[in-house]
C-alpha cells in the first residue's frame, strides 16, 4: 500500500470508534478490509462478503451497514462505529471505566452467542436497529397504526425482523432477542 494518494489510492480521513484516522485506501477497498486490514479493528468479520450474513454490521454515521459492500474511499468524513467502540473505547484501549455496552454485558447475561462470529454484527446492527425504531423508522412489521415519525415499539416480532439480515449459524436468535428486550426495558 502506497504510503501517499497517487491514481490508484486516494486519502480518506474516518473518524473510528472517536478517534480521527487518516489513511491511504486502494479505491477498491471496502470498509471492511480497511478496519480489518489497515486499522486491526478484527471484530467486524468477513461472512459472505455479499452483504447477505451481517458478520462485517458496523455503524456508519449512527446508521448500521454492511461493510463488505461500502467502499472505503466513499466514507471519507464519516463516523465509524465498530464493535470495539460501543463501549466508548477507540478499539486500542479498554471500554471507559471497563464498562460495557450494556447490550454487550446483555448478551453475556442472555448467553446470546455460541461460537460468537456473528456477535459484533449482531450487536451494532441491534445498537443500529433500537435507534431506527426510536427514530420513528418502521420496519416491514411495524402495525400501520403507527405515527408516523413516532418511536416503533420493539416487541420481539419486530425485534426479529429488524435484526433479520444478520445470520446466526448456531441458531442463537431467542436469547439474542432476549437480550435486546432486556435492554430496551
Amino acid at each position: 500500500m502506497p504510503s501517499s494518494p497517487d491514481r490508484h489510492h486516494s486519502e480518506v480521513t474516518l473518524r473510528v470508534n472517536g478517534r480521527p484516522r487518516t489513511l491511504v485506501v486502494d479505491h477498491r477497498s471496502v470498509l471492511l478490509d480497511v478496519l480489518r486490514e489497515q486499522l486491526h479493528l478484527t471484530g467486524a468479520k468477513k461472512g459472505c462478503d455479499h452483504g447477505q450474513c451481517g458478520a462485517c454490521t458496523v455503524l456508519v454515521d449512527g446508521r448500521r451497514v454492511n461493510s463488505c459492500l461500502l467502499p472505503a474511499v466513499a466514507q471519507d468524513g464519516c463516523d465509524i462505529t465498530t464493535v470495539e467502540g460501543l463501549a466508548g473505547g477507540d478499539g486500542e484501549e479498554q471500554p471507559v471505566d471497563g464498562v460495557l455496552h450494556p447490550l454487550q454485558q446483555a448478551f453475556i447475561d442472555r448467553d446470546a452467542f455460541q461460537c460468537g462470529y456473528c456477535t459484533p454484527g449482531q450487536l451494532c446492527s441491534a445498537v443500529g436497529a433500537i435507534a431506527e425504531a426510536e427514530s420513528g423508522h418502521p420496519s416491514h412489521v411495524t402495525d400501520p397504526g403507527t405515527p408516523s415519525g413516532e418511536p416503533v415499539p420493539l416487541g420481539p416480532d419486530e425485534i426479529r425482523e429488524r435484526l433479520s439480515g444478520n445470520l446466526c449459524r448456531c441458531g442463537a436468535y431467542p436469547n439474542i432477542v432476549r437480550a435486546v428486550e432486556d435492554v430496551i426495558r
